[in-house]
Order: structure tokens, then sequence, then C-alpha cells
């Protein structure tokens, strides 16, 4: 990771040109995602902001294969989610947050998926953000993946996810503090 001028996140030009070029595959591999969008500006607006940039890296890098999704026409931003079939290897085996971190008293995760999230410049999707991923296919068929939870439920001690099992998206409980090899978290960037 290289800081600008700015002191903010930046990549070094090979591999700002490198994922660009990944991102552009994937675009036209999955032209059903973003009926309408042009890559051409989005590929001016990804260029003129770096930070950005930086945290599609960070989604691509643990595992996410990231892909724009829509557009909101009202804040002028393309939308992208993690769209890796299955939830990302790279953000496995974490608890919810910090919170839930700091109260295992052993056998703690590596981080938690707010904290990870937080420190990659994005944030996990809602549920309705994880409902409208189903529709775009098939994803978590194996897995789960955390997704923002309702303070009422979260001041309980509990957190959500969601996955596709049966042809059907489920959104389930559990504790907060609670990890498997299978949940992850999935990841939403507005650029």
């Amino acid at each position: 990771m290289k800081k600008s001028s700015t002191g903010k996140r930046q990549l070094p030009l090979e591999q700002e040109e490198a994922l660009l070029e990944t991102l552009k595959k994937r675009f036209g591999k999955y032209s059903k995602r973003h009926k309408g969008i042009d890559w051409n500006k989005l590929e001016k607006k990804l260029s003129e902001n770096k930070a950005k940039l930086w945290s599609l890296n960070e989604m691509e890098r643990t595992g996410g294969e990231p892909d724009v999704v829509g557009y909101d026409k009202k804040t002028d931003e393309y939308i992208f989610f993690d769209c890796a079939d299955e939830s990302p290897k790279g953000r496995r085996s974490v608890c919810y947050d910090h919170e839930a971190l700091e109260s295992r008293k052993e056998h703690k995760p590596a981080n938690s998926a707010l904290g990870m999230a937080e420190e990659m410049g994005v944030t996990l999707l809602t549920e309705d953000e994880y409902r409208e991923l189903q529709t775009l296919g098939d994803f978590d068929t194996k897995t789960s993946s955390w997704i923002i939870t309702p303070s009422e439920i979260r001041k309980r001690g509990g957190a959500i996810f969601g996955d596709r099992r049966y042809d059907h998206i489920f959104i389930y409980h559990n504790g907060a503090e609670s990890y498997y090899a299978a949940r992850g978290f999935r990841c939403a960037l507005r650029v």
C-alpha cells in the first residue's frame, strides 16, 4: 500500500492498471449484473477515486470478486458488491464486531467482520442489499455471510447472516461472538 501526498490509500500504478483490467473483464463477462452502465464512464470515475480503487483492490485481494451492480442517479455513484460465488475466502472465520471479539475469553478469531470492513474502507451488505445480490445469481450455496445487524438485535448479543439453500434466501441469527470456517462477509462500496 502506498500513501499519496494527501495521505490517502493509493495503489501503485501497475497494481491499479491490473485491477482495472480485472474489473473490466468481469464487467464484460457478467453484463447482466449492470445493464445500462457504460464501462468507459465507470473507469473514468474509478481512476479519479484512488482511495475507492484501493478499497476495491482489498475486496479483490480477499476473494470478493467485486463487480458493479448498480448506479445511484441521485448521488452519482456506482455501486459494487462482492460477487464471488461463496463468501470470500480471505474474510471467513470472523465474528461479527469488535465487541463480540473482545467478549470471547478463549479461541478468539483473528478479526471481526465490521473491523475488517472498516480497515478495507467498505461496508457489509444490508439485508436488502444481500437479497438484491441474490437476484443476480446463486450466492452462498455452501457458505454464509454476516450482514448489517439491526441495533435491537445486536443489543441483545445477536447478529444476522444470510445464505442460499434449497433455492431460497435465508436470513438467520447467531451470537455475534460466533465464527465458522464457512462464514465470512460480503462488502458494498459506492464510487
